[in-house]
């Protein structure tokens, strides 16, 4: 989101600019780095440096934190080589929060100065807190929420780490349960809170699905909107040489040669009479594998395919290989990520599966509309709000986009699945269907639109100076 929403945000003529810590590969990939202030010792880093610089193809300017102590280490920005978390995520993202305020109030660069303050996730949820500490700071605050799942929890004591008073540590403000979140003080001291999907929105301000922060949501719903993610289509086009025939929805043929040559690849029987499924996901029961494996013998029953793009949990992974093993015509897996890969699972494949248990918004569903690959997905989140049911009704009316089940079981699931098999056989719908996914419109312009409407909600922001 914060590498296209800002570009689009920018087409719309407002200054934006972002602000990332100091990770190596954001260190390598920022374009003429230069010193803007020394911060010095702070949370526990001996030496902290905000450089700013270009990201790569825009003149937009990003600042980084150098913060060498804290960022520079092996293992991924959240956890070690341990695959444990690093016991002091709360001083390193905190930094983050903490220099987005500083640099809000124009002590870092005096030379631009925001009119709004955009912060993401729990990572950056001390943002607004932050803020509301300088009572000659004025500047309103947008938190969106990608995944409330992941709440940036961290025990009580730790606040003192964080120069954050004790007064805030209540159950009206961060506390949660015994300890402090991120993610609620993130909820509570903004002026707005988005996150990725309308029906979302309206999903986290239930018990089912707030993840204990329900309440807070009901008591800011007015404060709160859904705004779903877009889709850089400059990246996602069937029509690039990122796969191997190009397509459109005018001439398809290519598709069929992306299926072929998928196939060929992972050694899947080129004689399959059903359609090819595709995961391209994280390998996790949030993201309904385990009731994708459950229902994997009532898809091969099908005469279907299933091949698998992703990483996760590990039992997870050994069911899909263990899958792969016995069924070597028909199933295959790769554990990992590629990005050139993925193009290709999602431009070969018939149909692609996210049976999510939750799901924000999701991004894959939309990448695979685009690409002629019909979506099967729960009714739930941004997934609901993007994917149109195949069913009398909807072909009645030229709508349907794929097939929505509605119960997190492998029976629904099942029966979905082999419902999409049938349709699959009527080639002639299955082509309507495929060249309507396609000409769905999901770009960033829209969502920009959006957030541009709901900046100026809470800030009066001057048309010739916009930031």
């Amino acid at each position: 989101m914060l590498g296209a929403l800002p570009l689009a945000l920018v087409k719309r003529g407002f200054d934006v600019r972002v602000l990332l810590p100091g990770f190596p590969g954001v260190l390598d990939g920022i374009i003429g780095l230069q010193p803007v202030t020394r911060i010095g010792p702070v949370f526990g880093a001996a030496s902290v440096t905000l450089y700013a610089g270009r990201l790569p193809d825009s003149n937009m300017t990003a600042y980084v934190i150098d913060a060498s102590f804290f960022f520079r280490r092996e293992g991924n920005p959240y956890v070690g080589p341990d695959g444990q978390d690093w016991n002091d995520n709360h001083r390193r993202f905190g930094l983050l929060g903490w220099v987005a305020a500083h640099l809000a109030s124009g002590e870092l660069d005096p030379a631009w100065v925001p009119e709004v303050v955009h912060a993401h996730d729990w990572h950056a949820g001390l943002t607004p807190a932050y803020i509301t500490q300088n009572p000659a700071l004025k500047v309103p605050t947008v938190f969106t929420i990608h995944n409330l799942a992941f709440r940036g929890i961290f025990p009580m004591e730790y606040h003192d780490d964080l120069d954050l008073p004790m007064r805030k540590m209540t159950p009206h403000g961060m506390e949660f349960h015994g300890m402090f979140s991120f993610m609620k003080a993130g909820l509570v001291y903004s002026n707005k809170i988005t996150t990725v999907s309308p029906n979302y929105a309206r999903e986290i301000c239930t018990p089912e699905f707030g993840c204990g922060l329900d309440g807070v949501m009901r008591d800011r719903k007015w404060d709160l909107s859904g705004i779903l993610n877009g889709v850089d289509y400059t990246v996602w086009d069937p029509g690039d040489a990122k796969i191997n025939k190009p397509y459109s929805a005018d001439d398809l043929t290519g598709k069929k040669v992306c299926k072929r040559a998928l196939q060929l690849e992972f050694g899947l029987s080129t004689e399959a009479h059903g359609p090819l499924f595709a995961v391209v996901s994280r390998l996790t029961s949030q993201k309904g594998m385990d009731l994708l494996l459950a229902a994997l013998p009532e898809l091969l029953q099908e005469g279907a395919q299933l091949i698998v793009l992703g990483t996760g949990e590990g039992d997870l992974e050994a069911g899909f290989r263990y899958a792969a093993s016995v069924n070597p015509d028909n199933v295959a897996v790769h554990i990992g990520y590629n990005e050139s890969m993925s193009h290709r699972f999602i431009a070969g494949a018939d149909i692609l599966l996210v049976p999510s248990r939750f799901e924000p918004c999701g991004l894959t569903q939309l990448y695979a509309l685009r690409y002629g690959t019909l979506p099967l997905v729960r009714r739930v989140g941004g997934l609901a709000d993007t994917v149109v049911d195949v069913n009398d009704e909807s072909l009645a009316v030229d709508r349907a986009t794929g097939f929505v089940f509605n119960d997190a079981t492998r029976q629904a699931l099942g029966a979905r699945i082999r419902e999409a098999c049938g349709f699959y056989r009527n080639e002639e719908a299955w082509k309507n269907v495929q060249r309507r996914g396609m000409r769905q419109n999901f770009s960033w312009d829209d969502s920009a639109a959006n957030y541009e409407q709901l900046y100026r909600s809470c800030s009066a922001i001057p048309s010739a100076n916009r930031s």
